[in-house]
């Protein structure tokens, strides 16, 4: 959803241009020969996604894509565009301000525009990360924002429907990931598939799928979660290991940084579980500690690796997350004082 602004350095296709000129103009946002220009944005490998230069300024345009753009071959439905949509509403009535606003949606384009959060105090947190800046400020308030929904998706007349997305999260997160690093390591494929199994039926919150620092960005000091495409009812720990994986692989990437990310890591759960109230937070927190390691194997071994992983360090993902797999810690803070101890 714009990356900050950041572009493909390629001129965006023809096929693109013409989408999201039809897109503003039926969405009312302006008229066709009011489109300037369109630029492709870097980022997404599950849909295409544009900022179009308008009369009253430049707004982000999404369309799922059928086939992702990773080595393997990895097809999702494209109507989870809806699911996405509706993520963004639900959540931007709980936390304004830290999702994009909205602009409108096309049936027939199966697409959306949406605000473009770009400008000089922008910046994604993966960048930074990577860049070696510390995780410390933004994880509390990354945990604050992801407990907030969860939270508010929890309570008694929250609009479920557009949510019961589970074949979605299975064919966009648990099959890819879980499923196919089965196949690289036969001895806990059992209990790999026993994960994508229970969270394929868990239905307790709405879950985003996808909460990874490439969809954090970072406006005046405030988190802003983007790309919500896996949108679905489900366990509130996949949102949880998935975002605190991140910055276990973070760690293994810059030893030198690992008790900072750690650290990190622990902040965020302790502003999450304030927000937990739907259920004990330390039966959540052992989910969390269960479900960890085998994502740690997953962004190895699954259709979706990390990029900025050496092989070598690909390696240290596997002696680490391998006998935790089989044998998980008992909670969350036991988990992350292991992986202090070994990286």
């Amino acid at each position: 959803m714009g990356r900050g602004g950041v572009t493909d350095p390629s001129e965006a296709p023809g096929g693109l241009r013409a989408r999201a000129a039809a897109l503003v103009a039926e969405l009312g946002l302006a008229r066709a020969g009011e489109v300037g220009e369109v630029r492709a944005l870097a980022g997404g490998v599950a849909s295409d996604i544009a900022a179009v230069e308008l009369p009253g300024g430049a707004v982000c345009v999404k369309f799922a894509l059928p086939k992702l753009r990773v080595a393997a071959d990895w097809r999702a439905p494209v109507h989870r565009s809806r699911a996405e949509y509706a993520w963004l509403g639900a959540a931007g009535a709980v936390v304004p301000g830290q999702v994009p606003r909205l602009l409108g949606w096309s049936d027939g384009l199966l697409g959306f525009a949406m605000e473009m959060v770009a400008g000089p105090g922008v910046s994604l947190w993966k960048a930074d990360l990577l860049a070696g800046g510390p995780a410390g400020p933004l994880a509390p308030l990354v945990g604050d924002l992801l407990g907030r929904v969860h939270a508010a998706s929890a309570r008694p007349g929250f609009d479920r429907a557009p949510f019961r997305n589970h074949d979605d999260l299975w064919a966009l997160r648990l099959e890819p990931y879980l499923l196919h690093a089965a196949l690289a390591h036969p001895g806990v494929a059992g209990r790999l598939r026993a994960l994508a199994e229970a969270h394929h039926r868990a239905d307790t919150v709405l879950v985003h799928g996808d909460v990874s620092p490439k969809n954090v960005l970072v406006r005046d000091g405030a988190p802003v979660l983007l790309d919500a495409e896996c949108a679905s009812l489900g366990d509130a720990s996949f949102d949880l290991a998935f975002c605190l994986n991140h910055l276990v692989l973070k760690a293994v990437h810059a030893p030198a940084l690992a008790g900072e990310r750690l650290r990190a890591a622990r902040a965020l759960w302790a502003a999450y579980r304030c927000y937990v109230a739907w259920e004990d937070a330390e039966a959540l927190g052992a989910r969390v500690a269960a479900l960890l390691p085998a994502l740690m194997l997953a962004r190895v071994d699954g259709k979706s690796p990390v990029e900025y992983l050496s092989e070598a360090a690909r390696g240290r993902v596997r002696l680490l997350a391998l006998p935790l797999v089989a044998d998980p810690p008992v909670s969350l803070p036991l988990l992350l004082d292991h992986l202090e101890a070994r990286t």
